[in-house]
């Protein structure tokens, strides 16, 4: 049951996150709108487009800075009741600290919810058309994918390999598929000049093609100029798209990473870094909520100034730290795992210490 000091803190609560959203996710959008306005322009985006863009910017942009707004709106309400002497009086009517944390609480599971659907659901969807969009008229000629020296394994016996690959065009050059037994001998070896996927036909059109196959101890070898055939992968699995982990929803990406797994992909752990921040993202609301809480909740001299100065200090080294485990994560080997675990350990650890000093 909600007492009426649970309710008017929630209130506060989700109120001033919902105008934090509503302030400063416009401001975003024009920020990104002057500094685009110029590549729309000369690409000739059109308008409808540029129209989808800006809805999917907001979703996509949103839930990356959830966390911040968040923290930034708990210290401002919590500020304002600590400098109108609201929370003085709470604790002084007998309410015990722990109690006046509870509605805190409430609000951060609310947003925790909120979070993690947006993160799981939402969002994958909006960042397909805000990556698309992106690279085709604001990175126009930049590449969203390796295109070079591209090797894939597709099961335990079964690897293919393209020198080059054309996603545009849906073509990979100097094509190689080598299949091995299970006393891991070269069975059966296809190449190929290039391979070029046909929509219209649902297959693969091969030239310059040499099959060579082992029965025994005799090679066949058999040679076409073109040959149409069908193999057991999509010309894009070749080389997925750099930020191919966003666009996946829950199950989906469960599914991709176990996919690429078993084909020995060489950058798994970007790929896991992604699903493990979005189940991490709404253990931070409770995290925040906790250092917000406990650096406003005293009454300071400078007032609202010095904490929102101190919770923007700590936001930016939060998002560092997460940032540089990150980064560890993605190209050194490091444990993908421990990349989210560390910083919101530290960062649960601090807000303890700060809590229990406020609390004195």
């Amino acid at each position: 049951m909600l007492t009426i000091l649970d309710r008017y803190i929630l209130k506060r609560y989700l109120l001033t996150f919902g105008m934090m959203l509503l302030l400063f996710v416009p401001i975003g959008i024009m920020l990104n709108l002057a500094e685009q306005i110029g590549k729309m322009i000369d690409n000739e985006a059109p308008l409808n487009e540029i129209l989808v863009y800006y809805m999917n910017f907001t979703i996509y942009i949103g839930n990356l800075l959830f966390p911040v707004f968040l923290f930034l709106s708990i210290i401002f309400f919590t500020s304002k009741l600590a400098n109108n002497t609201e929370i003085v009086a709470i604790l002084s009517s007998g309410v015990s600290y722990s109690r006046f944390l509870r509605p805190y609480f409430l609000g951060a599971s609310v947003i925790a919810v909120l979070m993690f659907f947006m993160s799981m659901f939402i969002v994958p969807n909006a960042s397909v058309g805000y990556h698309e969009f992106k690279f085709k008229y604001l990175k126009k000629g930049k590449q969203d994918r390796v295109t070079s020296n591209i090797f894939n394994q597709l099961n335990e016996n079964d690897f293919i390999y393209v020198s080059s690959f054309d996603p545009d065009r849906q073509i990979g050059y100097n094509f190689t598929f080598e299949h091995f037994g299970e006393d891991n001998q070269l069975q059966e070896k296809i190449s190929a000049g290039n391979i070029r996927w046909v929509s219209k036909d649902s297959l693969y059109r091969l030239t310059s093609y040499t099959h060579r196959k082992l029965v025994g101890s005799e090679e066949i070898v058999v040679t076409k100029r073109r040959l149409d055939t069908i193999f057991n992968f999509k010309i894009d699995d070749l080389t997925p798209v750099s930020y191919v982990a966003e666009t996946k929803n829950l199950f989906e990406l469960n599914k991709f990473i176990d996919t690429q797994r078993k084909k020995g992909a060489s950058n798994i752990n970007t790929y896991i870094l992604v699903k493990y921040k979005r189940w991490a993202l709404p253990i931070t609301a409770f995290i925040l909520t906790i250092i917000g809480v406990a650096v406003s909740s005293v009454k300071r001299r400078g007032g609202m100034g010095v904490n929102l100065a101190f919770g923007i200090g700590v936001a930016f080294i939060y998002i560092f730290f997460d940032k540089v485990f990150g980064t560890l994560a993605e190209q050194s080997g490091f444990s993908p795992l421990l990349a989210v675990i560390i910083p919101n350990l530290a960062f649960g650890a601090l807000g303890l210490y700060l809590l229990q000093h406020a609390k004195r």
